[in-house]
């Protein structure tokens, strides 16, 4: 079992930057790999970005490959997601999730456990 919370989310004017943080709790944490999702309101949730257990292996969704970063700390049971030059079109609810299936995958369903989200605002 594995509980999620994230943190760092706001309201930031384009072009600026905020660092989401997804506390995970439980011995396992090393065994699962960790994506972001987002939902803004009206839309489905989509896939942001995911990282192996081993920090090795990164996919990132084409909206923020270049401007998104994905990180983890094993020694702070953190992932971390990094976003740099928001556009108001990343405007959503960002949820961080854990996967035991190791082929990195973009779809929600795939994903066993779930953070209870974070808001992120873009003003243009």
């Amino acid at each position: 079992q594995v509980q999620l919370v994230e943190s760092g989310g706001g309201l930031v004017q384009a072009g600026g930057s905020l660092r989401l943080s997804c506390a995970a709790s439980g011995r396992t944490f090393s065994s699962y790999a960790m994506g972001w999702f987002r939902q803004a309101p009206g839309k489905e949730r989509e896939f942001v970005a995911v990282i192996s257990w081993s920090a090795s292996s990164t996919t990132y969704a084409d909206s923020v490959k270049g401007r998104f970063t994905i990180s983890r700390d094993t020694t702070k049971n953190t992932v971390y997601l990094q976003m740099t030059s928001l556009k108001p079109e990343d405007t959503a609810v960002y949820y961080c999730a854990a996967t035991y299936d190791y082929d990195l995958p973009a779809r929600a369903n795939r994903y066993d456990y779930w953070g209870q989200g974070t808001q992120v605002t873009v003003s243009s």
